[in-house]
């Protein structure tokens, strides 16, 4: 096995309390600590830079996805063979970190999620969060290759070339599943390791509703971009032809009576309509993403 430089990339935003043994302990088992201060209030970045970390300062709160995006270009700068993500509340155990990243270290894999949902370790999850994380998930399988059982978990480790070939645009908590679909639409291999995650006290800073809308709609875009024809088309042919039902039943009952039923004449016209504006939505898209990669590819 090739000695590889581990960089571990932490988002932090207002953990003044668990940054410095965070990195302390990681220190032990990592090349590089790299701690993305994002926006915070309090002496998280402070502490972070007495603690030997290699500190990026967003000037105001960018949000995760910003963050998970600063922690890849400075790994890529650093020219980092692995990093691992992990979150600053305390929530993730360091000795995962080898772990999650020993895939890579192997060459089995380049993009290696720390799953909450292997081997049994799911029972501390709260439940509401299980449902959310397992119907997010599902979402984000329908645009992958290969299935996961976790889409959500910010506990990862991404290759060398994964950090050269994604840069993350999603500012919110959806760039999890934007670089699950771009890495495996590179034809990146993924993989899972199980780990653990406590859950007491407080380990997140935003609503799980609002989360759960966000990751959502955040997901539906990227899918859309990536496969416009199922995303457009499927519903526009089912559109389509539920009106192509109604405006025959409104011809059939017209010529059986001579009188229009304006109900099933509405429903026919309007259908047929919304179906032809997704068939054409789903070509021009189509067009217009192929043509944007063929030019990136020259």
């Amino acid at each position: 096995m090739i000695n590889l430089k581990i960089t571990v990339g932490i988002p932090a935003y207002n953990e003044e309390k668990n940054i410095a043994s965070i990195i302390e302990n990681l220190s032990k088992i990592a090349d590089t600590v790299i701690v993305c201060n994002d926006g915070s209030s309090d002496n998280t970045g402070r502490i972070a830079e007495k603690m030997g970390a290699i500190v990026i300062n967003h000037e105001r709160n960018l949000g995760y996805g910003g963050a998970i995006r600063s922690l890849f270009l400075k790994a890529r700068e650093l020219e980092s063979d692995v990093l691992v993500t992990m979150d600053s509340d305390g929530q993730h155990r360091i000795s995962d970190v080898l772990p999650v990243a020993e895939p890579i270290t192997k060459n089995q894999a380049d993009l290696v999620i720390g799953s909450r949902f292997l081997e049994g370790n799911q029972e501390n999850i709260p439940k509401y969060r299980k449902i959310g994380i397992k119907m997010i998930t599902k979402l984000a399988n329908a645009s992958l290759e290969e299935s996961v059982t976790d889409s959500q978990s910010g506990f990862r480790a991404y290759s060398k070339n994964v950090l050269l070939t994604i840069t993350p645009s999603e500012q919110g908590m959806g760039v999890s599943n934007e670089i699950l679909m771009k890495a495996s639409k590179s034809g990146f291999k993924i993989a899972e390791v199980p780990i653990v995650v406590s859950y007491e006290g407080k380990t997140s800073t935003q609503h799980p509703v609002s989360h759960g809308v966000s990751v959502t709609l955040s997901t539906l875009k990227f899918i859309s971009i990536e496969h416009p024809l199922k995303f457009y088309g499927i519903p526009g042919l089912i559109f389509f032809g539920i009106g192509l039902i109604f405006t025959i039943m409104t011809i059939q009952g017209f010529t059986e009576t001579r009188q229009i039923l304006l109900s099933a004449a509405v429903i026919g016209v309007g259908t047929i309509i919304f179906g032809t504006v997704l068939l054409m939505t789903s070509i021009i898209l189509y067009s217009i993403v192929n043509l944007v990669r063929e030019n990136s590819s020259k």
